[in-house]
């Protein structure tokens, strides 16, 4: 996507933020702090959730999106709620000519992320998808080691996140949350960073107390044959039929492996083994949200492009296709 080296937007940015959970807090916060910035509006789904949250922010609070991303003196909106949301605030937003930040995933369907990406384009406004996966000390870790295990052939990765008792809450609702890959598509994304461009993918799903919207626990397994050979398996699994947190990340070479196991890693070679000091994960939001700040204000570059995160999630609904169907999918 072609964007310009500098927006037309003056100081203090004014923002409006959609969400008021976690990641919306963290990025509130860093609004706060930060001179370049405004945050003059809030909408949440709970009235009372949103009333306390504007007056530890200092920002109006509103109980629908649709009037904020209205509001004629807003430049930017930042999209931090309900995944199935995202597409519908991002359009309407970028109608209303704002600057917009999403949440990953952009939206639930490739072919509406490839819409609002031209939609962005045409209207001459940034539109980013947060990663900040790759800010993160884990994969700043791999990507440092890598070279060091000389050509990948085979990587794991998994997830598993225990919850007993399974929350009744947005990310146990398929519709709400997505497929699972979509949903947690820096699963998909970590690997596409990592290893490129994928061949086919081959994905199966289990689910668990369907008997309401909520599920219960998921298990959603896929392998990935890139086109450099290299074969990935991720896997991404929650709530209650799960007993013991991992998150394992391997990675062979032809001349070593790098294991990690949460925050700890080191490199195998032969014998040999060397430990890696993998960085904190603290702090990543407010990085992101100050990257952003300085891409609208100063034209500073942004640590990932639209085009990267659109490609993971084109491969995470070829999995959602193979798991319906039972088939390998290959990706064009």
């Amino acid at each position: 996507m072609n964007v310009p080296a500098h927006f037309s937007v003056t100081m203090p940015l004014k923002v409006g933020l959609v969400g008021t959970g976690y990641a919306a807090k963290l990025r509130a916060e860093t609004l706060q702090s930060d001179s370049r910035s405004h945050l003059v509006a809030v909408a949440g789904h709970t009235p009372q959730k949103t009333q306390s949250f504007c007056q530890t922010f200092q920002a109006e609070a509103f109980s629908d999106w649709q009037q904020l991303v209205e509001l004629s003196h807003v430049d930017l909106v930042i999209v931090s709620t309900v995944n199935s949301e995202h597409g519908a605030i991002a359009r309407a937003a970028l109608d209303a000519g704002k600057h917009v930040v999403v949440e990953y995933p952009l939206c639930l369907n490739p072919t509406e992320a490839e819409e609002l990406i031209a939609l962005a384009q045409s209207r001459g406004k940034l539109l980013h998808v947060e990663h900040i996966e790759l800010l993160g000390g884990l994969h700043q870790a791999i990507r440092q080691y890598l070279p060091e295990i000389g050509t990948a052939f085979y990587a794991r990765y998994s997830t598993i996140n225990p919850q007993r008792p399974a929350p009744r809450k947005w990310t146990y609702n398929q519709a709400l949350f997505g497929f699972p890959f979509s949903g947690a598509l820096s699963r998909i994304h970590r690997l596409t960073d990592l290893f490129g461009t994928v061949k086919s993918v081959s994905c199966q799903t289990r689910f668990w107390g369907r008997e309401s919207e909520f599920y219960t626990a998921c298990l959603c397994t896929a392998q990935l044959r890139f086109t450099s050979g290299l074969v990935a398996e991720v896997t991404y699994c929650k709530g209650e039929t799960f007993w013991q947190a991992a998150r394992p990340f391997e990675i062979y070479g032809e001349q070593g492996s790098l294991i990690f196991d949460g925050d700890r890693g080191q490199l195998v070679r032969g014998e040999e083994t060397t430990p890696i000091e993998v960085g904190s994960r603290r702090g990543l939001f407010a990085k992101e949200t100050t990257m952003v700040l300085d891409r609208l204000l100063e034209g500073k570059p942004l640590y990932v492009t639209l085009d990267a995160s659109l490609y993971s999630l084109k491969v995470a609904d070829a999995a959602r296709r193979s798991a319906e169907t039972g088939q390998t999918i290959d990706i064009l």
